[in-house]
């Protein structure tokens, strides 16, 4: 899995921060996203698909496989 972040769809919510803090980050200026980790473990993976579905509001992050 690789995970994408779109800085200009993010509006700075933070839950992928709080969800999944080893993926993610936010910048002090803004808030907006700071990817941490553009491929995480396999036992993070799941985790990270369901954030990307689910939690984050501006759908501004995504992934591909492999």
């Amino acid at each position: 899995m690789k995970v994408h972040v779109d800085r200009d769809r993010c509006i700075g919510a933070g839950l992928c921060v709080m969800s999944a803090p080893a993926i993610f980050d936010q910048r002090e200026e803004d808030g907006l996203v700071v990817l941490l980790n553009d491929s995480p473990s396999d036992a993070d993976a799941e985790h990270t698909r369901k954030l990307v579905e689910h939690i984050c509001p501006s759908k501004a992050i995504r992934f591909t496989d492999g």
